[in-house]
């Protein structure tokens, strides 16, 4: 049996990881094939930030757009925080993504040269209670590709229910 001190040390290496998923974009992986996931900041409003901490966004229908040399998130809706009065904040407006000069070239460089579009995965309050947005680099489905991935997810289904049944 482990001793108190073993207990504390494991606790102690055990990484602690209290990232709150406020908002998440499921659609995306239905809709797109998604390539290279990179961790962003939002330049936030105080009531904004306030309204994320309650747990309400919406990044269902948003997406990444280049102006200039930023990185825009666009029709992100965090609705207005109840308790602010005339200094509230407007819903769906353009908020800056902050990164890192190489990543937002190579962001930049993948939309304007390869098509691609930068889709937001996921809204979440990190370890230090900051606002982080996960984006990815994404190419959109066919049809047909869409139908590929379904019956693929349906195979994988039946096998899994087969190997049970038989095993």
């Amino acid at each position: 049996m482990a001793t108190s001190k073993e207990k504390a040390a494991a606790a102690k290496s055990a990484p602690i990881t209290k990232a709150k998923t406020i908002a998440e974009n499921r659609r995306a992986r239905f809709d797109y094939f998604l390539e290279d996931n990179v961790e962003a900041g939002i330049m936030l409003l105080g009531t904004e930030i306030k309204a994320l901490r309650m747990g309400r966004a919406n990044i269902a229908e948003s997406y990444a757009a280049v102006e200039g040399r930023e990185i825009v998130l666009i029709n992100a809706d965090i609705p207005p925080y109840a308790q602010a009065n005339r200094f509230n904040h407007e819903p769906r407006r353009p908020r800056k993504l902050l990164l890192h000069r190489k990543q937002i070239d190579r962001l930049i460089g993948a939309v304007q040269k390869d098509g691609q579009t930068i889709i937001p995965l996921r809204l979440y309050l990190n370890d230090d209670g900051k606002a982080k947005l996960e984006i990815a680099l994404a190419k959109g489905k066919k049809l047909h590709d869409k139908r590929e991935t379904a019956a693929e997810r349906d195979w994988a289904r039946d096998k899994a229910r087969l190997m049970r049944d038989k095993g």
